[in-house]
């Protein structure tokens, strides 16, 4: 008696599982990674607070009529927006910084994939600091300041909210790029808070075309135009195309 071994084919309607994490899942981890630490969390409290403090001193200490909101929630968005620079440093320079790149590389070892991630994650962080601290600065005019017309804070909020997530994204370019969380908030301040004032002060045309704070007040003011559009998406992306193209050059050690 003789046994019959039928060979079957591998089925190819069972689903695979993937072996690499998600997108969301990675983004859910990069933002809890940001806001583990000391320094992240000691960011975001200030970038939520600064803005609303400022207001509340501004409004006790002047009795000038600000006429629109649209102003002081401009210039509040953009203090929180330079805070949310420094986060964006942190997620990206702060690896290599403390030496933690390596272990991300080999959990995750596509560099593109980690800069995408860390990107949206630090977009995502920017844009709901920014709209927490909108949102309080808005009750601070709300209560101390009478008789301000409120046409056009729709505009400026959305402006802030978009500012917050572009200024942080600008910070994890320039991080990867440098690969140095002293040189990049270093620089980058540099340039934002001295050379761009200055320039404003000796070519304002110029400034109109490089200043990414300059964009984000007219924008929030209600101007209209693609300028101020556009030079705030040239700094995001020349900012991640440099941290992409040097990250992938470094060598990991």
């Amino acid at each position: 008696m003789t046994d019959v071994l039928t060979l079957t084919s591998p089925r190819s309607d069972l689903p695979v599982r993937r072996t690499a994490p998600s997108l969301p899942l990675l983004v859910g981890l990069e933002i809890r990674k940001s806001l583990s630490t000391r320094s992240g969390k000691a960011l975001a409290v200030a970038a939520t607070l600064l803005g609303p403090a400022a207001a509340v001193i501004a409004s006790a200490s002047s009795d000038e009529d600000l006429g629109s909101v649209t102003g002081p929630l401009s210039v509040m968005g953009l203090l929180t927006g330079y805070l949310l620079i420094s986060l964006g440093v942190l997620s990206t320079a702060g690896e290599w910084s403390h030496r933690t790149v390596q272990t991300t590389y080999l959990l995750v070892p596509h560099r593109g994939r980690v800069l995408a991630t860390k990107a949206v994650a630090v977009a995502l962080i920017g844009a709901a600091l920014a709209a927490l601290s909108t949102a309080l600065t808005a009750g601070v005019l709300a209560t101390m300041v009478d008789g301000v017309s409120w046409d056009g804070a729709g505009q400026a909020v959305g402006v802030v909210v978009a500012a917050g997530a572009a200024f942080a994204v600008i910070g994890a370019g320039v991080g990867a790029a440098l690969a140095n969380t002293p040189g990049a908030l270093t620089g980058l301040y540099l340039v934002l808070l001295g050379v761009m004032p200055v320039l404003s002060n000796s070519k304002p045309e110029l400034a109109e075309d490089l200043d990414p704070a300059n964009a984000v007040l007219h924008l929030g003011m209600g101007e209209q135009g693609t300028q101020p559009i556009v030079v705030i998406a040239g700094w995001v992306v020349v900012s991640t195309v440099a941290g992409w193209v040097l990250t992938h050059r470094r060598a990991v050690s």
